[in-house]
């Protein structure tokens, strides 16, 4: 996939803090999650990238155009979801987001038109014409992202935007950004939570404390751990990891009540399989398991 956005030694420094510190970036046109705790330094990237605030080194591209040079330009390519609550309360949903269609550059007409459609694809058809004062913290989550979209962007960026979701709400927003490569946007989601990260994007960066943690497609770091994960039922469970410790095999008992077993080959695996069948045992599932996005920050983080 093509670059999105390039950036080359970015720094930005506050007083007393480095927010970003000679980042390095070359990130792809698809679905990227942008991930650290508070003060990483996501927002201050953001703002780097929507020309809002300028950096003390470096340089970063958008689209291929520089921010520094045509900070408007670059702007006219991007949506932006905020994290925190912005929105008019006074205003319909339709009404906030045909004007933000018309900033965008948008005709007044395309504009109603074109935020109907996108009112309709985050699930607020029948609530477009209620005031936003009366909305749920999902439906005006739903209603900031169809802001970011109502332009037709090259590219989005949403700030923590399952923040304050149950979880249907949060599966259902995390459905929607799934979506938004199918038309074409590129995303960069920024938030803290690793598995909204694992389940929707391709691309992760993680930052600590203003430095780059890593860089890299989201395949490439959740791989096999050597590992398998053993679902017997919670009845059988002592008796499963005490046969299978007289094989020889390593076996612990995870958070959730299953087996997890080292193994070292498809040998191991016939020896799970071959044991739970002698017990008469149920197999309920027998899975490798993969590290987790945890795992990569805690080994690849920088030391403080």
């Amino acid at each position: 996939m093509a670059s999105i956005v390039r950036a080359h030694g970015l720094t930005k420094r506050y007083p007393g803090v480095t927010a970003l510190d000679a980042v390095d970036l070359d990130l792809p046109a698809g679905r990227v999650g942008l991930v650290g705790a508070n003060g990483a330094g996501k927002t201050t990237l953001f703002r780097l990238l929507l020309g809002l605030s300028t950096p003390d080194a470096g340089s970063v591209e958008v689209c291929g155009i520089s921010v520094a040079d045509n900070p408007i330009g670059v702007r006219s390519l991007i949506g932006y979801m905020p994290e925190h609550d912005c929105l008019p309360l006074d205003q319909t949903a339709a009404d906030v987001v045909s004007t933000f269609g018309e900033l965008g550059g948008l005709p007044v007409r395309a504009a109603r038109q074109r935020a109907s459609e996108v009112l309709d694809l985050v699930g607020l058809d029948e609530a477009r014409f209620r005031p936003v004062g009366g909305f749920s913290t999902g439906m005006r989550q739903r209603t900031k992202l169809a802001q970011a979209i109502v332009a037709d962007p090259k590219l989005v960026l949403l700030d923590e935007p399952t923040a304050g979701l149950d979880p249907s709400g949060r599966q259902e927003m995390l459905a929607l950004v799934d979506r938004l490569g199918s038309f074409g946007i590129a995303v960069v989601l920024a938030t803290h939570l690793l598995d909204d990260v694992a389940q929707v994007c391709d691309h992760v960066v993680m930052l600590d404390g203003g430095r780059l943690v890593t860089d890299a497609p989201t395949d490439t770091l959740l791989h096999q751990t050597g590992t398998v994960t053993v679902d017997v039922g919670p009845n059988a469970v002592a008796q499963l990891a005490a046969a299978l410790g007289a094989r020889g095999l390593a076996v612990t008992t995870d958070d959730s009540g299953m087996l997890e077993v080292t193994v070292a080959g498809d040998t191991d695996l016939d020896t799970i399989r071959d044991v739970v069948a002698d017990l008469g045992l149920p197999l309920h599932r027998l899975t490798n398991r993969l590290t987790s996005l945890d795992d990569v920050f805690v080994h690849r983080a920088p030391a403080p």
